[in-house]
Formats: structure tokens, C-alpha cells, sequence
């Protein structure tokens, strides 16, 4: 089958788009207004970009309201956000702090979860996480859509400190992606959790393209 997304017209009872671009790791995103409200949020339209220097992005529709999402403005406004990955184990804070509340609401209560002061950024970052980034503010692509939510802010931060828990590194150097296990985005309500993981190399002995897949910066 095939469909035009203008139309809509692929005769299914969900749609399917979101459903084919999966799994999407979620950009669970902590920030805090001018006047010091705390602001947390999960975006399953999340990813890195670059690793050297690192920058990532994460793309915010609007609410139902049809207003920028309090993230994007509290990002436009400081200059600063986390990024703190989310897990299994925090699935059910991940759940609560995707709730639409008004500006005022600290989504770090509604979740449940500790704030963690921050190195180099004002914004908290979520104790409980084994991985957060401190990023500063790049610039927001805005793209046009169509509806209330359709319009959607691509906002790109560089990553300026990085945080991994001690336990979560195994070893030999490496993150225990299995201990962790990540949450990651499907379609319609669905998630999923990274519980395998397998090694490929890229044939022919490229050592640079293999130490740039590997994020390896080469100085």
C-alpha cells in the first residue's frame, strides 16, 4: 500500500507515520524560565547531530492550545537546557511529565524526581537519570504545519558538560546500554526498551570511519 500524507488517504484505522520511524529515543528535556519555574518534558522527536563538537535537537509541536511549548520558550528566553535520558525504570515520571500543565507547574514534582544541580547550565537536571547533557542554546528551526499542534520548533543545543553515572560504566569503557536500558518511542501509545544489543564493523579497515561512528573525535 501507499498513501499521500496530504490526503491522509491510507484507509487504516491509526496512522501509520510515526509508527515508521521507529524506535525514537526520547529527549527528555529539563529547562527553567526567566523567573525560575522548573520545566520538565519528554520529546520522542530527539536526536544527536554531531559529535565533534556535539550538538543535538529535539522538535517541539505546538500544544493543544496552539501556543510554543513552555520548553521552547524557556530555552529561547535563558539560553540553557538538559537533556536527560530516559529509562524503563523511569517510564511512569517520563508519563506524568508529559502531561500539559499551565507555565507555573513544576514537572519535577508532578513526576516525582529529584532535581540535580547543574555544572555550567541553570537548568536541574533529573537526579535519577544515569545520563544527562548540558547544552546551550544554538537556534530553533520553525517549521509551518497545518492544525492547532501542527507547527513544530526544531530547537539545536550544544552539548557543553556531560554526565554518566559511575555504575552505568562497565569495565572496559564502555555505558551498559542493557543495565540502563533506554526508553525509546513507537507509534500510537507504544514504547519499547533496548534489551539486546549486537556489533557491526563497517567492511574494508577504514580506521577514521570507524572511529567517527564510534564518536571518536580525531584532533
Amino acid at each position: 500500500m501507499y498513501y499521500d500524507p496530504e490526503k491522509n488517504d491510507h484507509g487504516l484505522a491509526f496512522n501509520p507515520f510515526k509508527s515508521c520511524m521507529v524506535p525514537r529515543p526520547i529527549g527528555w528535556i529539563s529547562t527553567v524560565s526567566p523567573e525560575g519555574i522548573h520545566n520538565l518534558a519528554p520529546y520522542s522527536q530527539f536526536q544527536n547531530l554531531t559529535f565533534d563538537p556535539p550538538y543535538v535537537m529535539f522538535a517541539a509541536n505546538q500544544n493543544t492550545r496552539g501556543r510554543r511549548k513552555d520548553t521552547v520558550n524557556n530555552i529561547e528566553q535563558t539560553g540553557e537546557f538538559v537533556y536527560n535520558m530516559a529509562t524503563y525504570n523511569l517510564r511512569e515520571a517520563v508519563n506524568w511529565s508529559a502531561a500539559e500543565v499551565p507555565p507555573e507547574v513544576d514537572e519535577f514534582d508532578l513526576a516525582g524526581v529529584t532535581k540535580a544541580a547543574s555544572v555550567r547550565v541553570k537548568p536541574c537536571r533529573v537526579a535519577e537519570s544515569p545520563v544527562q547533557f548540558e547544552c546551550c542554546y544554538h537556534q530553533t528551526l520553525r517549521l509551518p504545519g497545518k492544525g492547532i499542534m501542527g507547527t513544530v520548533d526544531v530547537v539545536i543545543g550544544k552539548v557543553v558538560l556531560v554526565h554518566i553515572k559511575d555504575e552505568f560504566i562497565t569495565p572496559d569503557g564502555r555505558i551498559d546500554i542493557l543495565r540502563i536500558r533506554p526508553l525509546a518511542r513507537l507509534g500510537y501509545h507504544d514504547y519499547t526498551t533496548i534489551d539486546s544489543v549486537f556489533e557491526m564493523l563497517i567492511p574494508g579497515g577504514n580506521e577514521a570511519l570507524l572511529n567517527g561512528l564510534e564518536g571518536r573525535a580525531e584532533n
